[in-house]
């Protein structure tokens, strides 16, 4: 019998749209997901995702010829819709046939769904509404990731288990839903395959793989944290269209609120517009967590992580990760 047979047949046209041998995603998290983790995590049959971020297209362009020295297993490339060169990285994803590319934070902006596909790719949007997803999935949306508040980084305001039960009962039979947001265990997994998904999106539990770059420091950060640590950001100023981060509670995030205080003064003396308050916002989210990741300073750079973090408590290789979370998957699925 195949291993895992259970699990895969429930994620086949997850295993199918993804071209990849378990339909478990990487979420892309800035300054983690890079060529080391994501090709470790294609090379142990999920799939990984470049977090695009706030790279230059000579960056992505490195970084993607970077990830293809090291696996020949597909993976896909996440794009920040509001980016100022949105169609320049569209066009660096063309040139090296990149074949899944997931278009995160906000609306897509006219022509870049057309632009993505034009070349072949698959597009996966996040959609906070069974309006809106509906909507991006008519609009040419190969796929989509519902991600409840439970997970790290930016997130809306519902958590897992409810977008769950509204939105798959609704497109899970026509359309490829992977389910995001406090996954940490297969049994998890093995509820939401039931309820019609086709797969699921974790960052959280890959973070501190024994591949992941980030720094010492964080990671010990994530192993000491229980799920309660992770706290969603306070919005100061209802005119600044900032969205929750979810992050560990620290130095850093008292500095978001002042960050937001002084860009909202900027805006009361108009020497900003919305569009580069938002933007402000978004830099200073990369500052702070490449602080953390890279150079370790867990005090002040941004700790992001979902609630899940409270099962983090060891380096893994990502292959561990993975197998681990299918027995459970399995195992679940077996003893219903």
């Amino acid at each position: 019998m195949t291993e895992f047979s259970k699990s895969k047949a429930l994620m086949q046209r997850g295993i199918d749209f993804l071209g990849c041998e378990t339909a478990i995603l990487c979420g892309a998290m800035s300054w983690v997901s890079e060529r080391n983790l994501v090709s470790a995590i294609s090379n142990a049959g999920g799939f990984g995702v470049i977090a695009c971020g706030a790279m230059t297209p000579d960056l992505l362009d490195a970084e993607i010829t970077a990830t293809k020295t090291l696996t020949d297993k597909p993976f896909g490339v996440n794009l920040i819709t509001m980016h100022p060169n949105l169609f320049e990285l569209i066009e660096v994803c063309n040139k090296h046939g990149v074949t899944h590319i997931v278009l995160a934070g906000g609306i897509p902006p006219k022509g870049s769904v057309e632009a993505i596909k034009a070349f072949g790719a698959k597009v996966i949007v996040f959609a906070p509404t069974l309006a809106l997803a509906k909507k991006l999935l008519r609009s040419g949306g190969d796929a989509l990731v519902i991600e409840g508040m439970e997970a790290g980084g930016h997130i809306g305001p519902v958590s897992t288990s409810v977008l769950a039960q509204e939105f798959l009962p609704e497109l899970a039979e026509d359309h490829v839903v992977f389910v995001a947001g406090g996954i940490g265990r297969g049994e998890a997994i093995a509820s939401y395959l039931e309820m019609g998904a086709c797969g699921v999106q974790l960052g959280t539990r890959f973070a501190c793989a024994s591949e992941s770059i980030a720094h010492p420091n964080f990671k010990k950060a994530f192993f000491r944290a229980k799920a309660r640590d992770a706290e969603a950001s306070v919005q100061v100023d209802p005119r600044l269209p900032v969205i929750p981060v979810r992050a560990l509670k620290n130095k850093g995030t008292e500095e978001f609120t002042a960050k937001q205080l002084e860009v909202a003064q900027l805006l009361n003396r108009e020497e900003v517009d919305m569009g580069e308050a938002q933007l402000q916002i978004e830099h200073y989210w990369a500052g702070a967590l490449r602080r953390a990741v890279i150079d370790g300073d867990v005090e002040n750079g941004s700790l992001m992580a979902g609630q899940s973090v409270g099962m983090v408590k060891a380096e893994e290789p990502a292959a561990a990760i993975i197998t681990e979370l299918m027995q459970q998957c399995e195992a679940a699925l077996s003893g219903r």
